[in-house]
């Protein structure tokens, strides 16, 4: 359970020395098997820029893109405040963080991006990502299924060549929402696949798959 990893206080940058805490997640084990198996995949991890996941996905001889989008939301350029409210401009947003050289992907490590995005960011998203992915390409992401207690933390993840990922202490982001199944899966309702894994803390994972072509 998170809340018994983390404390819950920060200081600036404390993160980045945090320690990791193995937790077994079937949906990264299924995507090792995958990575293992194939080669010159071309791969895309959303979060914050990470020496492990680099390593691994490289060493297996694949193409890695780096693209931190909650961070990246949340750094002040893409919103302007107004009467009405704070308002983002999701061109800008998807030109700079998601126009990847033309690149389509066949693999994309979301995490739990999805919690964090502001709400004018969240279906944008996804239909880009959508856009982006190679037949039989696949999304892997996690989402919290509760917005309070200990567990509403934001964390990084690190890939290892086991069945675990290594969870980390992350930025100091607020929680924007938490999802249940169904709603996941309105979200996703363009894509054609889809499998979920049962996890015993408050992240359910999916795995998404393109399962033709457009």
């Amino acid at each position: 359970m998170l809340n018994k990893l983390f404390e819950r206080k920060q200081v600036p940058g404390s993160h980045l020395n945090s320690p990791r805490f193995p937790r077994y997640s079937g949906g990264w084990a299924l995507l090792r098997k995958r990575l293992e198996a194939e080669s010159s995949l071309r791969v895309l991890d959303t979060g914050p820029i990470n020496a492990s996941n680099i390593n691994y996905i490289t060493d297996h001889g694949h193409s890695l893109f780096l693209s931190d989008l909650v961070h990246e939301a949340w750094s002040g350029e893409f919103a302007t405040q107004s009467d009405e409210g704070q308002q983002w401009d999701v061109h800008s947003f998807l030109k700079q963080t998601m126009e990847l050289r033309g690149h389509k992907f066949d693999l994309v490590l979301l995490w739990t991006a999805l919690d964090y995005l502001p709400e004018a960011l969240l279906q944008p998203v996804i239909d880009r990502l959508h856009e982006v992915m190679n037949p039989f390409g696949q999304v892997f992401a996690l989402f919290h299924t509760r917005t309070t207690g200990d567990e509403a933390v934001h964390c990084r993840f690190h890939l290892t060549p086991t069945d675990e990922v290594l969870v980390q202490l992350g930025e100091p982001l607020p929680l924007q929402r938490s999802f249940t199944n169904r709603s996941v899966e309105r979200l996703f309702s363009a894509w054609s696949g889809q499998k979920f894994f049962l996890a015993k803390d408050s992240l359910s994972e999916v795995i998404f798959t393109n399962l033709v072509e457009e």
